[in-house]
């Protein structure tokens, strides 16, 4: 996908079953959900959530109708699974939100449903026949004739106008441009361009892959998928970010089976053909990161 939106892959895509969740991702989400089957520690939580500087006990229980004890009784619940923190100050307690939860919550949801899983590094089935290499000044008209087949489907990209290789030049990352090829024809590409010129964000990019359409259902894009995932890994790039408009559901597949989560979908974030489109956000970090920001 571009970053003005989409991937122009089109077809079914069939992916390996996952091997589901480790043992001990499955406990704790487990002990989380068990903890949040009462709906008054619901209602709490969320209650302390809202509370930027965080709240009392007594002022909880005001709020919620409940008597102090049975306020304290939940709240220990919560703090047990690392929910809330409470602290005391002089005779009264003060309760804050765990703000790791609130990124952790909503990640163990996506897990248990299978929006991702465990961060593979990118499909290896691949096809034989399609090989990938580095993009050329001789691919322009391929890669700007297969820009405008994914255009002409309407669910790639935002995208009405095949741009300039100007325009494509100038924003695609050089070492991140690559042509895929059966018997030695161009049959797609797939390119990355930075998110932002400032250098906390210079391992950031935003991905495209466009396949032609004689030669969509053939696992060119997955194959181009694997060479931009495997060459972002090695090239020192941490997060790989994309936009799919929410009817390319192959796309949304492929990509998290490369270890793409999804991030939310932008409601009406722009039109298309006169009419208000969303799209799904998607990101990858790269799989061993440890020595990068973070």
């Amino acid at each position: 996908m571009d970053a003005t939106t989409g991937t122009s892959i089109v077809g079914v895509v069939t992916l390996t079953t996952p091997t589901g969740l480790h043992d001990e991702d499955a406990a704790t989400f487990a002990r989380w959900f068990a903890c949040l089957s009462d709906p008054t520690r619901v209602k709490l939580l969320h209650t302390v959530a809202v509370q930027p500087g965080g709240t009392t006990v007594g002022a909880l229980a005001d709020l919620l109708g409940v008597s102090q004890p049975t306020c304290t009784h939940h709240l220990r619940k919560l703090a047990d699974v690392g929910f809330v923190h409470l602290r005391k100050q002089g005779t009264t307690t003060l309760v804050t939100v765990n703000t790791a939860c609130c990124t952790g919550l909503p990640h163990a949801a996506d897990a248990v449903m299978g929006t991702i899983v465990t961060r593979p590094c990118c499909p290896t089935d691949l096809p034989a026949d399609v090989t990938v290499r580095a993009m050329t000044d001789d691919d322009w008209a391929d890669v700007r004739r297969i820009y405008g087949e994914g255009i002409a489907t309407r669910n790639a990209t935002f995208e009405t106008e095949t741009p300039s290789r100007r325009t494509l030049d100038a924003k695609w990352l050089p070492d991140h441009r690559w042509i895929a090829e059966i018997d030695g024809r161009v049959v797609g590409w797939a390119a990355a361009t930075p998110v932002s010129p400032r250098e906390c964000y210079a391992g950031v990019a935003e991905t495209s892959i466009y396949v032609g359409e004689d030669a969509r259902g053939r696992g060119v894009g997955k194959t181009l998928l694997h060479k931009q995932v495997t060459a972002a890994d090695a090239g020192g790039l941490w997060t790989l970010q994309t936009a799919i408009f929410p009817e390319n559901r192959a796309s949304i597949a492929l990509h998290h089976s490369a270890g793409f989560r999804t991030v939310g979908v932008r409601e009406r974030i722009a039109r298309h053909h006169g009419v208000w489109r969303d799209t799904v956000m998607l990101e990858r970090r790269a799989r061993s990161s440890s020595d990068r920001p973070r």
